[in-house]
């Protein structure tokens, strides 16, 4: 088939590894103008580290790890208060999302069209084909669309509805933002609770930088997705008078090259598939940035999506089959991501949500 996928991130990629691998004309388009830059450290648990050994990325994946050891919850004045170790908030094998999206792009630019700096505007499709138009390439036609582009997913919208009618927001709002390492930290980090407010600060490149998360509760905040001007006072306001460093790192926030804001939000659909349209990773099952299983969930959806498309007789029946196989696993993922966001933004005495099973059973499909 001719599908193409929205979104360059980490779902995106690893789709069109395996689409290519059985045997389909793969195109992705990408709004930023290149492979995405900045972001957190991600984590890697369970079946995901099967997936990469199959695609012949673990090794290359270890190779970026992360050094991180833990991270020490601390008070207003620094004392630690208990350490969380890396397992638990590293899973398995951590990379800062900027290194994943670098390997996953090298693994399929020669795999893959892509087209940079690009967004879908319209989909219109019937029983044998969907035809795209673009914000800036010719419209084109393909048997196959997969909205990977997010919580903030374009193709969703276009296909399924607004997004009021599927997102979820927790009631958290966060920053995150790249700066010098100004607290002095060596392969390790540290978390600094309040009811309603969570800041935390950990080492990335050699202990040269510092990726530091400010995140709070709020109901119902409205704000510019385009203005970080805004988001910037949204975020001060929120800490006035909050301890620790963080006065130290909110200026640092406001000279950060690289900073990103948004709500948290899980993304609960009863189909992710509307005729040859089909959703995967966090636009289609976002399970929260506090569950620590999107990229998890994003690497696995994906080899699942292309088997299953290549065992069936037909589109129809390869979709309801990845939607099957994907659902339970899911469900469980969002149910911890929950219970985790209630833990980060509660008393930091109340006991961290146990581990969810990581482990999802998967078929060896014929490549």
């Amino acid at each position: 088939m001719r599908i193409l996928i929205s979104g360059g991130s980490v779902a995106g990629p690893a789709l069109a590894y395996w689409l290519h691998r059985h045997g389909h004309e793969v195109t992705l388009v990408e709004r930023a103008p290149a492979p995405r830059g900045g972001g957190a450290a991600i984590d890697f648990r369970g079946s995901a580290l099967d997936v990469l050994e199959r695609m012949g990325l673990l090794a290359e994946m270890r190779r970026h790890a992360t050094t991180m050891t833990a991270m020490t919850m601390v008070d207003e004045a620094g004392d630690a208060l208990a350490v969380l170790p890396a397992a638990a908030i590293s899973g398995e094998l951590e990379v800062l999302k900027s290194d994943v999206t670098s390997v996953l792009y090298e693994a399929t630019r020669d795999l893959a069209e892509y087209l940079f700096d690009d967004t879908i505007t319209a989909l219109d499709q019937d029983a044998t084909e969907v035809r795209v138009r673009f914000e800036k390439a010719a419209p084109r036609t393909f048997d196959l669309v997969v909205g990977a582009d997010g919580l903030h997913s374009k193709v969703r919208a276009l296909a399924f509805g607004p997004e009021s009618r599927y997102v979820r927001n927790l009631g958290i709002y966060g920053a995150l933002f790249t700066t010098g390492n100004i607290l002095g930290l060596r392969d390790a980090g540290l978390m600094h609770n309040t009811p309603g407010r969570s800041a935390l600060a950990f080492t990335a490149h050699g202990n040269s930088e510092l990726r530091v998360g400010l995140s709070f509760t709020a109901e119902g905040l409205a704000y510019d997705r385009r203005d970080r001007a805004q988001q910037e006072r949204l975020v001060a306001e929120h800490y006035a008078g909050a301890g620790w460093e963080v006065p130290r790192l909110l200026a640092a926030m406001r000279e950060a090259e690289e900073f990103f804001f948004d709500s948290s939000g899980q993304v609960v659909m009863d189909t992710w598939t509307n005729g040859r349209v089909t959703l995967l990773g966090d636009a289609a099952y976002c399970a929260a940035p506090t569950s620590g299983r999107g990229t998890s969930q994003a690497l696995i959806g994906a080899y699942v999506l292309a088997g299953e498309l290549a065992e069936a007789p037909d589109h129809v029946t390869g979709l309801a089959a990845y939607e099957n196989r994907m659902r339970e696993y899911v469900e469980r993922n969002q149910r911890h991501g929950r219970a985790a966001a209630r833990w980060f933004f509660g008393s930091s005495e109340e006991p961290m949500p146990d581990e969810t099973d990581d482990a999802v059973p998967l078929k060896d499909y014929a490549v």
